[in-house]
């Protein structure tokens, strides 16, 4: 193999211009019942912001039990969510702490509700919901949330500080969200995250927001990477990426596990005992 070969094939970059982030799709909601064999069924009003289904209560039990048993559960920092009841449900479910006790004064991630005990806040991450990993906007009454007041209700150790409007104005009930719109969206939301601080990031959203934002990131990839990156994803189905910082959009501090080395010694070149006595123009490193 040519060394020129090798450097296409492979990339280096410093691990503080890279996060890990855990993609879940949403677990199996009422709305996806009907909708997964009669695409119609996605305009009924009785699936307004549609909740999960005891099958997907099903599928949220056996994520839990992957990511526990994996160690998934130890190196989350942040789990984000959209804020609809079906992503947050299941966000909860999955990455968030036991069941509540009698007599725990902290507030929990989930009061009890669709059949379900309260699920509490302590030993996990902290949960944050934001508006940009919504799915596609509009038309569809799945996809259309209640307000932050009704949720706080519902989860009250979930964050919705980022989010403005107690009301949902973003979506219309007569302009479905363009493709290129939702891939845009998409794309601004995984730039976002270089914002923020934490290295390993739970995502719980939906199967239109990832398809059509991780098709946009795959276009350079091997055939194979394409398919892996950007096939459709199954209610609760998680998959792991790596994001690499390639336009600086992240903090320029090093990494947790870099060391400078040679502090407080004099300054010299350091060089390699076969390099000491070449000149300095013709040393490679």
């Amino acid at each position: 193999m040519e060394a020129g070969a090798a450097a296409a094939a492979t990339a280096i970059y410093p691990l503080h211009r890279c996060k890990t982030i855990h993609l879940v799709r949403h677990a199996q909601g009422v709305h996806n019942v009907e909708g997964d064999t009669d695409h119609s069924a996605y305009m009924k009003p009785d699936f307004f912001d549609a909740r999960i289904t005891p099958l997907g209560w099903n599928q949220v039990d056996l994520l839990r039990e992957h990511v526990k048993e994996s160690g998934l559960a130890e190196k989350i920092e942040l789990v984000i969510c959209s804020p609809l009841s079906r992503t947050m449900q299941t966000a909860v479910g999955v990455f968030g702490g036991e069941s509540c006790s009698n007599g725990v004064s902290v507030p929990p991630l989930m009061v009890e509700n669709a059949g379900r005990p309260a699920v509490s806040s302590l030993n996990c991450p902290p949960f944050l919901a934001v508006e940009a990993c919504r799915e596609r906007l509009g038309v569809h009454p799945c996809d259309k949330r209640r307000s932050i007041t009704e949720y706080r209700a519902l989860f009250p150790a979930i964050d919705f500080s980022l989010i403005e409007s107690d009301e949902d104005v973003l979506w219309v009930p007569d302009v479905r969200e363009t493709f290129e719109s939702l891939a845009e969206r998409g794309m601004k939301f995984i730039d976002w995250l270089w914002t923020r601080e934490e290295r390993e990031i739970a995502i719980v959203t939906h199967s239109g927001l990832l398809s059509h934002t991780l098709r946009m990131y795959s276009k350079e990839c091997h055939p194979t990477v394409t398919q892996e990156v950007s096939k459709y994803f199954a209610n609760c189905e998680l998959r792991s990426l790596v994001l690499v910082d390639r336009s600086m959009l992240g903090s320029d501090g090093p990494s947790y596990n870099y060391y400078p080395g040679k502090m407080k010694i004099p300054a010299g070149l350091d060089l390699p005992s076969d390099d000491k006595k070449q000149p300095l123009q013709n040393q490679s490193g």
